[in-house]
């Protein structure tokens, strides 16, 4: 299944089509994506037997929104890609380093960046979305608690992010329209290979990142043991893996985001989203 979000509407999306979730069942799953979160397993169940009646209509890409635009929590992996280890001088984790992001960063797969600064950088990541109530989940058991995936930027603000006397990740990864994610979130069993998805990254149609998240450190089952060791994930919960080499932070000579750029970030198998960048939201 393909689940996205037109006009503030849960939809499922197949081809240049979508169903229009709550009207399609009655009335029976709800408009609000966080509830409509806690009840997942019911909503593949209803969606595995749609009748051929159903009332797919055609539908523009572009008023997709994030597809999980108001999650309760929203995590991220930090050097979890051996190769931008590399070109950040850092060591690679024995642990998955995990920050979090504020959830009012998240915005739609073709919504502008609004750049705070000179020194904003792009980082394309495979995010997971959480399906159902999550702690101390078992490696072996984390995809049963996954309810999709979807491309994410992890945009971060880089005079913030290594302001002395430390990193500080949370508030350089967070300012409003940091979080693009979209355009759909794609159930595991729709995809040949859900550990060895092909991401990129390109900048005004330069490629900047390309990679496979079979590369990643820590997979995305080990991510959710680690996560849900410490912290409760909730049914829509984001967790952003990592991003590969190929930022501009780590360029010689460095290269940020600039009013007028557009980042095109695409991850085999879900899709692609297209952010232009400015300096004010209109």
């Amino acid at each position: 299944m393909r689940l996205a979000m037109a006009k503030d509407r849960p939809v499922i999306v197949a081809g240049g089509v979508c169903l229009d979730v709550h009207t399609a069942s009655g009335g029976r799953f709800p408009l609000d994506p966080v509830q409509l979160f806690e009840r997942w397993e019911q909503l593949l169940s209803w969606a595995a037997e749609l009748p051929a009646d159903a009332a797919w209509t055609p539908f523009d890409p572009e008023d997709l929104g994030a597809p999980m635009p108001t999650p309760r929590q929203v995590f991220a992996l930090a050097v979890n890609y051996a190769n931008h280890a590399d070109e950040a001088g850092a060591s690679t984790p024995d642990a998955p380093l995990v920050f979090g992001k504020f959830p009012s960063c998240i915005t739609g797969p073709f919504d502008p960046v609004v750049l705070p600064s000179d020194r904003a950088d792009w980082e394309v990541e495979l995010v997971v979305v959480i399906g159902r109530r999550a702690e101390h989940v078992a490696e072996r058991e984390a995809w049963d608690f996954v309810a999709g995936l979807t491309v994410g930027q992890d945009i971060s603000e880089r005079r913030v992010q290594f302001r002395k006397p430390g990193p500080n990740l949370a508030m350089a990864k967070s300012f409003p329209t940091f979080g693009p994610t979209g355009p759909v979130i794609v159930t595991p069993d729709e995809l040949a290979d859900r550990d060895a998805l092909t991401l990129s990254c390109a900048v005004n149609g330069e490629r900047m990142q390309h990679a496979n998240t079979r590369e990643m450190v820590f997979t995305v089952a080990q991510v959710i043991a680690a996560v849900s060791a410490n912290v409760a994930l909730l049914p829509g919960d984001l967790i952003f893996t990592g991003t590969p080499a190929g930022v501009g932070s780590t360029r010689q000579p460095r290269r940020y985001l600039a009013p007028g750029d557009v980042i095109t970030s695409e991850i085999q198998g879900i899709g692609v989203m297209r952010n232009p960048c400015r300096t004010h939201r209109s």
